[in-house]
């Protein structure tokens, strides 16, 4: 475990074991990418793309409903993607094309794309937005030269994965069934991703080490 001194306090941050950060991060990774994808797939299987649709959008309010009735607030985020999924439901219901139930998504990705490369030389990068929310660092470390351009290189490393993430997605929305669309993507953005995830806490880690306040 990597341990950093904090200078102007005194105190120490202690970096999590990369089994740590993983066990953290797998269930939300399964809840937010496998889960729902299963879901679909279920309803696609059982009844059909509109089967497929509801069941989605039952799985979403399930969660503002499970929610609500353990009395415990409700993210913005999960109440923004309630009324995507809403809206999404109802152009491909109304259409009767699946692919504009997964269109939004995937143009979704190519705008996180867009912004990731578009910051990863600013002051304050998205990769390091992103990072203060999921690892709280003091703020002496973030202000490191040597943390300043892991951050600016992790925006390049996610915007990349999340442009190869949109393209394929798009490709495979386009030219292949719902079903190929819906096992393929799931597995090959599994492996994108979990690719560009291992080499950022790879870095981070060296990148910690390097620190002047590191011991």
């Amino acid at each position: 475990m990597t341990v950093l001194a904090a200078p102007p306090e005194g105190h120490t941050f202690e970096l999590p074991k990369l089994a740590v950060l993983l066990r953290h991060a797998a269930p939300r990774v399964f809840e937010g990418m496998i889960l729902p994808v299963a879901v679909f797939y279920a309803g696609l299987v059982v009844s059909g793309f509109v089967g497929g649709v509801v069941v989605s959008v039952a799985w979403v309010y399930g969660g503002v409903l499970y929610r609500l009735l353990r009395r415990t607030s409700v993210p913005g985020g999960v109440l923004l993607a309630a009324g995507m999924v809403t809206v999404r439901a109802v152009l491909a219901l109304l259409s009767g094309s699946p692919v504009l139930f997964f269109l939004q998504p995937t143009l979704g990705v190519f705008c996180a794309s867009a912004a990731f490369l578009a910051t990863a030389r600013v002051r304050r990068p998205l990769a390091r937005r992103v990072a203060e929310d999921l690892v709280p660092l003091p703020a002496h470390v973030m202000e490191e030269p040597v943390m300043r351009r892991f951050f600016g290189r992790q925006s390049l490393v996610w915007g990349c994965a999340q442009l190869g993430n949109a393209t394929l997605s798009l490709w495979l929305l386009l030219n292949q069934s719902i079903e190929t669309y819906l096992l393929v993507r799931t597995s090959a953005v599994a492996v994108l991703l979990s690719a560009a995830a291992l080499l950022t806490v790879l870095d981070f880690r060296c990148c910690l080490r390097a620190l002047p306040s590191a011991r």
